[in-house]
């Protein structure tokens, strides 16, 4: 596929105020998303409540500015003027500004303030719910946010208590709806399951010692930047901080941003979290945000395309025998002793162990998605009305024990442990492992497309591999649908069935 001209030529006097217009809106989209980014990094705990007001004031702000009358009547007469409709980059553009500006006006301004304010201290009771294993602590204020998306989904819909799911939903993964994620997800499911029954019953034992040592945290986050800028990752247009639920913040050109955690008896998990959260990073720095920021030829398509980027990196690059090659005698150089004797087999046994964990984020490649389907299925069950959030933690407990024989202690490893009810973000848990099934469907395209790509991995050459999504994702911005895109690179929509044969290889080679 080709890539994107950098400008379109067009003359449209309409075109290029919308232009100018939706930049200057993705600069003040900019500084809510630096507000954010700083609430999960550095606020002093004594802040939340101003930066909740600060929150809420910026959402009604941006809020106004994307429902204007001015927008409209711009959008309308880009609709109709034949110079624009010649240009498919333009034509992309104005269908997707349709589309964002229609949904906005459905919304009520108090609701979006409401939404905002909730986020901003439901992620403060979060955090010390989370700290003290309380679900009481967050239980109001998860149930305030339930109540609100359903406002929400009924504003958006039109048709109050229908679909209220899939209309949330379709804000991360446009078209995508329950049903079409249950007959996915159950492939899957079906899979994993049988191949986690052959892992637990191996007798096959992995000795992941050596990346259980400990190791100084300062040295882990050295040897995390180096592997991120040896991947491609950008530092003269991004840094890497600290957090306690990691993320990627792409605020515009020459600005995206990572975070990561660590742990001294952690250090292939901040390896495995740098290189997904770069993941994010790269695509964010793929993006046309030059010329083109604020419009939607400079967004990313969904979500799901989204976690493909990071999923990518993380797994398919990032645990494979070729990258461990790599990377085994600079894990000698930075973290000493840890990696000291062991060979590019048993690092690659140890990264790769399959072993069910209570925690979604430190899950092994087999069972994450397990994780991610009992969050679809709940937050879809909250929302539609079918499961009292009161009953969430017992609920969920049952899952777990069901889904992988683990016994939940308490709420920290339970229903607490993931931050995005917290922002008030429902219908975005599917878009995981959406994003693991796209990341299986790019590995295999990009096998076809570039025969020496894990002999070029095993000597550190990145640029192919990131060449390959540029130019196929990262430059078409919101041109296509995700699932359209898919069909235009492979020939085929998104499936289960690439997830499942890279997952039963991993098996079969790990445990026989």
């Amino acid at each position: 596929m080709s890539t994107l001209p950098t400008v379109p030529d067009i003359r449209c006097a309409a075109y290029e105020e919308l232009r100018e217009y939706l930049r200057e809106s993705a600069i003040a989209g900019s500084i809510g998303s630096l507000v954010g980014w700083d609430q999960e990094t550095y606020l002093p705990r004594k802040g939340a409540a101003l930066r909740a007001e600060q929150r809420r004031i910026l959402s009604r702000l941006l809020h106004e500015r994307g429902t204007s009358d001015r927008l409209g009547e711009l959008i309308a007469e880009c609709e109709g003027d034949a110079e624009v409709l010649a240009d498919p980059i333009a034509v992309a553009n104005v269908r997707e500004m349709r589309k964002d500006y229609d949904r906005a006006v459905k919304l009520p301004g108090d609701l979006v303030e409401s939404l905002a304010e909730c986020a901003s201290l439901g992620m403060n009771a979060w955090r010390e719910a989370r700290a003290k294993s309380d679900f009481s602590l967050f239980f109001p204020w998860l149930k305030k946010g339930i109540d609100l998306n359903q406002r929400k989904a009924d504003c958006l819909s039109g048709t109050p208590g229908q679909n209220r799911y899939d209309t949330l939903m379709d804000q991360y993964e446009p078209g995508m709806t329950s049903e079409r994620v249950r007959e996915l997800f159950g492939d899957l499911r079906e899979s994993t399951l049988v191949l986690l029954d052959k892992v637990l019953s191996s007798k096959n034992a992995i000795n992941a010692s050596c990346v259980t040592v400990e190791t100084d945290l300062n040295s882990q986050r050295a040897l995390c930047e180096k592997i991120m800028a040896s991947v491609g990752f950008d530092f003269d247009a991004g840094r890497f901080d600290d957090t306690t639920h990691p993320f990627c913040s792409g605020f515009g050109p020459g600005d995206t941003r990572l975070t990561n955690r660590y742990r001294a008896d952690g250090w292939s998990d901040s390896v495995a979290c740098a290189m997904h959260e770069g993941g994010h990073g790269l695509y964010e720095q793929g993006l046309l945000k030059g010329d083109h920021f604020g419009q939607p030829i400079a967004e990313s398509i969904s979500l799901g395309i989204h976690e493909s980027q990071s999923r990518l990196w993380e797994n398919q690059v990032g645990r494979s025998v070729e990258f461990l090659t790599w990377v085994r005698p600079m894990i000698e150089e930075y973290l000493g002793s840890s990696a000291a004797g062991t060979s590019v087999d048993e690092l690659y046994q140890a990264v790769n162990e399959l072993k069910p964990s209570f925690i979604r984020v430190e899950s092994d490649e087999l069972t994450y998605n397990l994780h991610i389907m009992l969050r679809f299925d709940f937050e879809r069950a909250m929302i539609e009305g079918e499961l009292d959030p009161k009953d969430l933690a017992p609920e969920w407990n049952k899952r777990i024990k069901s889904d992988l024989g683990l016994d939940v202690s308490n709420d920290a490893q339970g229903c607490l442990q993931d931050v995005h009810w917290s922002m008030t973000a429902m219908g975005y848990f599917p878009t995981y492992t959406l994003g693991n099934m796209y990341a299986a469907t790019w590995w295999n395209q990009i096998a076809k497309d570039v025969p020496n790509r894990d002999e070029l991995i095993a000597k550190g050459d990145f640029a192919p591999v990131l060449g390959w999504t540029r130019t196929n994702i990262h430059t078409h911005g919101r041109r296509y649908g995700a699932e359209e895109l898919c069909k235009l690179l492979t020939g085929d929509g998104l499936s289960a069935k690439p997830l499942i044969n890279y997952l039963t290889e991993k098996v079969d080679r790990l445990y026989g």
